[in-house]
Parts: structure tokens; sequence; C-alpha cells
């Protein structure tokens, strides 16, 4: 839920066009995001076995999780203004979202390090964190959505700066957990 163009855009659209249209653009990471994934995991697979790169990788991701983070602390109200009126909304966000530079920055510092390193557990890590993220991801953009359908005036007032201020200590948190275990793997 942190603000980026894809929630902005999911807010755009349920408020112009109704619940369907919003939660059409809560499902296009399942589309865009596959091969910016798989881009990630080829380039960052050939380099894993470079040992320290990947802690390396570990703590370049929690930097821009930090930065997200710090985002979410400075960031206004959500503008709905400056989308086109026309529907077309998941071909609209497919597009938002392979043009958004943060979608590839997660992945190749976030999401392809936590995958490759969970694809070498026997316990299913890699597929209980790609299925765990976009449960959270779509979910929460279709709850959004859902709930934006129902009434309009949710995200007015001090319940958004909140909202968004508790979403921004969360990155933090997870920004420390991932320095945390790169400064781990540097030193061992």
């Amino acid at each position: 839920m942190s603000p980026g163009p894809l929630l902005a855009l999911v807010i755009s659209q349920t408020l112009r066009h109704g619940a369907r249209e919003g939660i059409k653009v809560a499902f296009a990471p399942l589309l865009s995001d596959i091969p910016i994934v798989l881009l990630c995991l080829f380039a960052l697979s050939r380099v894993s076995s470079l040992g320290s790169t990947l802690a390396w990788v570990s703590v370049a991701g929690a930097v821009f999780v930090a930065y997200l983070g710090y985002e979410s602390f400075r960031a206004p109200g959500i503008e709905v203004k400056g989308y086109p009126a026309a529907p077309r909304s998941l071909a609209k966000a497919v597009a938002v979202n392979l043009l958004n530079p943060h979608v590839y920055l997660f992945w190749a510092a976030v999401g392809a390090p936590l995958i490759l390193k969970g694809l070498g557990r026997t316990d299913g890590a890699a597929f209980t964190f790609i299925g765990g993220f976009y449960v959270s991801l779509v979910g929460s953009k279709v709850l959004l959505a859902m709930l934006l359908s129902r009434s309009r005036n949710a995200l007015a007032g001090r319940s958004y700066a909140v909202t968004v201020r508790l979403v921004g200590a969360a990155l933090f948190a997870m920004a420390a957990w991932m320095l945390w275990n790169g400064v781990r793997d540097l030193t061992a």
C-alpha cells in the first residue's frame, strides 16, 4: 500500500469507473512482473557464485526499501486527477508497472535475491515468498478498490496519512532486517 503509480491508478480507475476497473489494475503485476522477475533471476543467478554479491545486493535492497519507507513518510494525499477517463484499466496498469523503475529495483535488489536464497532451502521458502508477496500485493489493492467503490471519502484526511506512515514504519523495519542479513552474510 505504499504510494506509487499503480496504487494511484487503482484509486483513479476505481473512483472513475467502479470496483471492477480498480480490481483489473490490482491484477496487473501478475502479468507485468513475469518478464521482470525472470530477467532479474537470470542476471542474479549468473553472479550468485561470486560469494558476497548477493549480500551486497541485499544491502542495496535494504537501502532501496528504506528509501520507500522515507517516501511514505513524505507522501502527501493521493491525487487522482491526471489519468485519462477511458477504462482500459488492465492495459494501463501493465504499462505503468513495466515503466516504473521501482519494480525493477525491487526485483533486482529485494525480490530476486530472496527467491534465489529460498530456492536453496527445502521447505519451499521461495514459493512461499512469491505466493505471499502476490497475495499481499494484489489482495491489498483489490480490497482497496472494493472499499473505495463503497466509500469515495476513504482516503480523506488524517486516516490516510496515518496509514501511509504505518506502512513507512513497516518498510523501515524490513530494511533493517535486510541490512542485518546482508551484513551478516558479508562477515560470514
